[in-house]
């Protein structure tokens, strides 16, 4: 694997299974990997992640946190939960995958699954978003995927980070079906909400292009592609405008550190043909743990859905 640039910093050490550090100084060392002896596309400097990161990252513990949602679906607000989990993973660069062991040649990565669960009507909607993206902040997202379940059927989409953006998508929709195309390299909103993160001041602001979310383009059945946006960043506030898709996007944030995401807000129009209006989804934050939630897997640990407010 050939490396661009070498920095100052350094890996932590090693502990079991999960990645911890031997001292609250050690940095993370950016290899600026390569990808099919491709450089990721480098959109930022280096981050210099400091003790206060790694002693809230690298625990061995995922960060979840619950909210109520209120859910804008076919012209009217559905109640629901989302929960936002956040957890630092080795990835492998050319398979584009979670690592099963330590190797100097896997990229860290801080990840991020997003879940929603609302009802319409008598039927369910189940869906997932997964974000990998380099703790090094100065690439974009290595991988993407995006999955959606309900009566009707289920849509799924991938997105890979090579020479170009590798998409494939799945769809029961004919007009949709399936899909295997290559995008330019641009700014992803599902990259954003882990850019966050990291550091807010770090977000990309002004008139830009963005793809956006990919639950979004499935739920409104819009072409995977950028679309220019404005993005406005506030201390606690963060805002994307898209003039063509006649939608907006709030995130609020806590201005200190580890900068946990406190609600958001979207607007597009809602419902079918000329009954369409502009409506709000919402989703508030109901509680933030820290667990190894992937060790929590008896009957006993439900207890944890409660404190989450899931049940």
């Amino acid at each position: 694997m050939k490396k661009i640039i070498k920095t100052e910093l350094t890996f932590w050490s090693i502990i079991g299974v999960f990645v911890l550090i031997s001292s609250c100084q050690n940095k993370v060392e950016d290899k600026r990997l390569a990808i099919n002896n491709e450089p990721i596309h480098t959109i930022e400097k280096t981050e210099s992640l400091t003790p206060e990161f790694n002693n809230y990252w690298y625990k061995g513990e995922a960060e979840i946190s619950s909210y109520q949602l209120e859910q804008a679906r076919y012209g009217e607000i559905r109640q629901g939960k989302a929960v936002l989990i956040y957890v630092t993973e080795d990835f492998l660069p050319n398979k584009q995958v979670k690592a099963d062991g330590q190797s100097p040649k896997n990229i860290p990565v801080l990840k991020l699954n997003t879940t929603k669960k609302f009802n319409t009507g008598v039927y369910p909607y189940s869906i997932m978003q997964s974000t990998f993206y380099p703790v090094s902040n100065n690439k974009h997202a290595i991988k993407v995927t995006s999955s959606m379940q309900e009566w009707c059927g289920h849509v799924y989409s991938q997105l890979n980070n090579r020479k170009q953006f590798e998409i494939e998508s799945y769809s029961y929709f004919e007009s949709e079906g399936d899909q295997s195309f290559k995008l330019d390299k641009n700014i992803l909103e599902n990259e954003l909400w882990t850019k966050l993160r990291i550091n807010p001041k770090s977000l990309p602001t002004g008139n830009i292009e963005i793809i956006p979310s990919f639950e979004y383009l499935r739920l409104h059945h819009k072409t995977l592609k950028p679309y220019q946006a404005k993005a406005i960043l506030t201390p606690d506030k963060y805002t994307i405008t898209y003039p063509e898709l006649n939608r907006t996007l709030n995130i609020h944030f806590n201005t200190k550190f580890p900068y946990d995401i406190l609600s958001w807000e979207e607007s597009f129009k809602s419902g079918f043909g000329s009954n369409a209006k502009v409506m709000n989804t919402k989703a508030t934050k109901l509680k933030t743990i820290k667990s190894s939630y992937w060790n929590k897997n008896h009957n006993k640990d439900e207890v944890l859905r409660k404190t989450l407010q899931l049940d």
